[in-house]
């Protein structure tokens, strides 16, 4: 009898406690920005397992480039996720993502501060560590049970440490890239690396996005069984509503930043005019679509290879048009590096907009490195064939088979959804409170000893 009364009361504890995770991203709707994604998925999703999740974000005011604010606001209040708004100082150094003082005088003395910090490897975002540090000064240990910091920028780690500190609760780490071993910085300056290596020890548990870069992250840090590899995914609510844009044409479409040399668009301009060689082809009506930043770079190829009047450039455009114009391809890019001689870095980056393009059931055409983490991810889900940026030649054979209509098939992208991603992490974040939930449950009894 004993046995079934303590069984019965530890379930209603399980039924009402809510566990409450403070969640420190830097990057979060209703900005414009490729890392809001994964945070916003991860917030809703921990939500809907029934997490009081509490968001501690720049407030959306300060933002210079935004999407859908009043969606968002409307979605947060639906999914039940409480937001604390911050200011941030030194916005200046953060020009591209804040609102700041960038004209006349402004811009050369914003210009001349972010070269100083650039050369000191301060963070854009380092004027956030005061101004979260006020916004979250009234909360307590009973407000919270444990944190989650996600970045880059890195300073959202100092602060989950901090806070950890404060509070005496424990924190999580989740690395959407790396802070050292970033395969797009060039070098690391030993006091980032040494405060990298003083956080890490301290923390309950910690994310990455990719299998190689687990390794190369042990390997440099030894942190062992607490490291876990938690990729990014799609959204198959959001996927639903996309409707695909009717190109009227064959479009191969490239939509996300370029860094060259290290990722450019150089092997598929060289394969398209392999392609525009072939007269089986001459009267389909195929063309590139590029939506982005880079323009100058992708036409300054498209005409170095004389493909120009095959390539049209959309500029930087709203996630909605992206998506629907990945949906109505029939042939998507994703690119990791161009590069061979990057290590487990390279192998380990996998472009997150792969993810929307598997649930969205485009097939892709990769280049990346040999044994790369994101041709594993392809392999997996379907979709997907991957080759090296040398491999012209085959890059040029996909897209005649594309043209013909042979194309990867889908398998497994349910593998790669965020329902099924984010019950990993809430297993990291409930194994790392301590077992003393029922002392926090108001009006039940305590469990009796079994």
């Amino acid at each position: 009898m004993m046995a079934l009364q303590s069984a019965d009361i530890r379930e209603q504890h399980e039924k009402i406690w809510r566990p409450k995770l403070l969640f420190l991203a830097w990057y979060f709707p209703p900005a414009r920005s490729v890392g809001c994604i994964r945070a916003w998925n991860i917030a809703k999703y921990l939500a809907r397992l029934g997490w009081e999740v509490t968001v501690v974000t720049p407030a959306p005011s300060l933002r210079r480039e935004m999407d859908n604010p009043q969606q968002v606001t409307a979605e947060l209040e639906r999914e039940g996720i409480r937001l604390i708004p911050t200011d941030h100082r030194w916005r200046v150094l953060a020009a591209d993502s804040l609102r700041c003082w960038n004209q006349g005088f402004g811009w050369l003395l914003g210009g001349a501060c972010r070269r100083v910090a650039g050369y000191f490897n301060v963070e854009g975002a380092i004027g956030w560590t005061k101004a979260v540090e006020r916004a979250c000064s009234s909360l307590t240990a009973e407000d919270v049970d444990v944190i989650l910091a996600t970045a880059p920028p890195f300073v959202s780690f100092s602060l989950a440490k901090r806070l950890s500190e404060r509070l005496g609760r424990p924190y999580i780490l989740d690395y959407r890239d790396p802070w050292s071993g970033n395969p797009i910085k060039a070098h690391y300056n030993d006091a980032a690396i040494q405060k990298e290596a003083n956080i890490l020890p301290g923390s309950a548990g910690v994310t990455i996005v990719s299998e190689s870069w687990r390794r190369a992250m042990d390997q440099r840090f030894n942190i062992g069984l607490k490291l876990h590899v938690l990729t990014n995914g799609y959204d198959p609510e959001e996927l639903a509503a996309v409707k695909p844009y009717n190109f009227g044409h064959f479009a191969i479409v490239y939509a996300g930043s370029l860094y060259p040399p290290k990722r450019s668009i150089t092997p598929i301009m060289a394969a398209l005019s392999q392609l525009k060689e072939l007269t089986i082809f001459e009267d389909k009506q195929w063309v590139f679509h590029y939506y982005g930043r880079d323009t100058a770079h992708v036409l300054e190829e498209a005409q170095r290879f004389r493909v120009s009047e095959r390539v049209v450039t959309h500029g930087w455009v709203s996630r909605s048009t992206v998506l629907s114009a990945v949906r109505g391809a029939a042939v998507a890019i994703a690119i990791t590096s161009v590069q061979h001689s990057g290590g487990m870095e390279d192998q380990g980056w996998v472009a997150g907009k792969i993810f929307e393009t598997i649930g969205l059931r485009t097939p892709i055409l990769i280049i990346a490195p040999p044994n790369s983490d994101i041709a594993a991810i392809s392999q997996t889900a379907g979709l997907g064939q991957s080759f090296s940026p040398d491999n012209i030649s085959g890059i040029a054979r996909f897209f005649a088979k594309a043209l013909n209509g042979e194309t990867p098939q889908s398998k497994n992208p349910q593998l790669y959804e965020w329902p099924y991603i984010i019950k990993k992490l809430d297993g990291i974040l409930r194994q790392a409170i301590p077992d003393t939930r029922h002392e926090r449950c108001t009006g039940l009894p305590d469990i009796p000893p079994s």
